[in-house]
């Protein structure tokens, strides 16, 4: 039995009909050479008896003295998160997001473990798919990515591979991670910002170099004032999943020719498909938009410790070029992390909580729909840099399912994978109709950079 921490009981407040809050991942797997055609049917048997499940997929909402508490299911039904699927004829990539929306737009049973693992067949010929949702109070973005690549292997020849049900215990706690996830900094503001008192100098001096820059700059003033849009009306529970890889040696070739990183390029292509996408619907602000973005803060190789901030990122949208929009971005990131090079870690966590805290307490309460901090959120997941394999099925793309939320009804959601940046986009269908037009504008978005590169 374990007591769930302020941060996680707020995923679980959060959570309404039309606001679940789990995470997902979807995979797309190759057949091994030597697989035959019933391959994924085999797999299939093969997990039903992985019936050993570890932490944290063994453990179910409990109540101690009225508070939320983790305990082992010791009824636990592998069948109800296991689930074997076939997609309907013909099988194409858009019958598998369209499956992807409807399973993400679904709450889980809270009198049970909160994950799902969907095994799906009949994707493209000698291909399949994998669709796992975990619930964020039991781990967050990165843990789940580490959870994923647990799974994998870089050696093709490797079998009998566990399930990410089924991985050996790690003695690290559930949801630990280098850094906090977006919303755990939200989490954070409602949950534990008061413990860490010794910060409030640094951070309130911080804070009003922040605002007094934004009294004076008025494009920088959106940062604090996010423009009304499409984008931050209420939402329903029904979700639209959209997906694809862009090649990472296209953005790396822009990231040279203009002196950015990835990040700001990926940002822009972002930025630039919101652009187009809003205007095809006579809906873009004069403002620019605003995005909040996890940055890495870290300037070494190292891995540990905790060296993420969240930033409120001004996205250029009122600027036609794309070139300007790019370096706009870039230099509006680069501040913020010069301003957060100066602050230590809980600095950094307890400043990034107070400027979210008008959403946050919008996300809780709704009481305050004026106060729109951000529009939209980008978010950056690290994933595997080698060709990786699951009982020797080769990993061809890995596309993150993430959260959108009220008054928040995009978010996209990236990670890299060998050399591809793979996206993934959820949003409400009703709030943002046609939201898989976005991915020819990403498109649009890089083709553009390149233009204006000269390449």
């Amino acid at each position: 039995m374990k007591a769930l921490s302020p941060i996680d009981q707020v995923f679980l407040w959060l959570e309404k009909r039309q606001q679940p809050m789990h995470v997902g991942g979807l995979q797309l797997f190759s057949f091994p050479d030597d697989a035959p055609d019933d391959y994924v049917a085999q797999l299939a048997d093969q997990l039903r008896e992985q019936t050993i499940v570890t932490a944290p997929f063994d453990r179910r909402l409990g109540n101690r003295f009225g508070q939320p508490v983790w305990v082992e299911d010791e009824q636990l039904d592998l069948e109800h998160h296991f689930r074997f699927e076939a997609l309907p004829t013909p099988g194409r990539i858009r019958e598998l997001l369209a499956f992807v929306s409807a399973e993400h737009s679904h709450l889980m049973d809270r009198e049970r473990p909160l994950w799902e693992f969907h095994l799906i067949e009949g994707f493209q010929e000698r291909q399949f798919a994998v669709y796992t949702k975990v619930h964020h109070s039991l781990v967050d973005g990165v843990s789940a990515m580490r959870l994923f690549q647990r799974m994998l292997s870089q050696d093709p020849e490797q079998r009998d591979m566990p399930p990410i049900w089924s991985l050996p215990e790690r003695s690290r706690n559930h949801g630990d991670s280098d850094g906090p996830s977006m919303w755990r900094n939200v989490a954070h503001l409602l949950g534990e910002s008061g413990k860490q008192l010794g910060t409030v100098p640094a951070v309130s001096k911080a804070l009003l170099r922040t605002v007094n820059r934004a009294r004076k700059n008025p494009a920088y003033d959106s940062i604090f004032h996010a423009p009304r849009c499409v984008l931050n009306g209420k939402i329903t529970g029904s979700r639209r999943f959209a997906a694809q890889s862009y090649c990472l040696k296209r953005i790396r070739a822009v990231c040279t020719a203009f002196g950015t990183t990835v990040n700001d390029v990926v940002m822009t292509m972002c930025a630039t498909a919101l652009r187009t996408y809003l205007m095809n619907q006579d809906a873009l602000p004069e403002k620019p938009l605003v995005a909040m973005v996890p940055v890495s803060l870290r300037t070494d190789d190292s891995s540990g410790g905790n060296q993420v901030g969240i930033i409120l990122a001004s996205l250029g949208t009122h600027l036609n070029d794309a070139g300007e929009r790019l370096r706009y971005i870039h230099d509006d990131v680069k501040t913020a992390k010069e301003r957060y090079a100066t602050m230590s870690p809980e600095e950094i966590l307890n400043y990034t909580a107070l400027l979210l805290a008008p959403a946050s307490f919008n996300l809780l309460t709704g009481l305050a729909p004026k106060w729109q901090t951000f529009n939209v959120v980008i978010s950056n997941v690290p994933g595997p840099k080698e060709p990786s394999y699951w009982n020797g099925a080769r990993l061809e793309g890995m596309y993150p399912v993430s959260i959108a939320m009220d008054r928040i009804a995009l978010n996209m959601t990236l990670t890299s994978y060998c050399d591809q940046v793979e996206f993934g986009l959820i949003g409400c269908r009703r709030t943002l109709p046609s939201l898989q037009r976005m991915l020819d504008y990403l498109e649009e978005g890089l083709t553009e950079l390149e233009q204006a590169a000269g390449l």
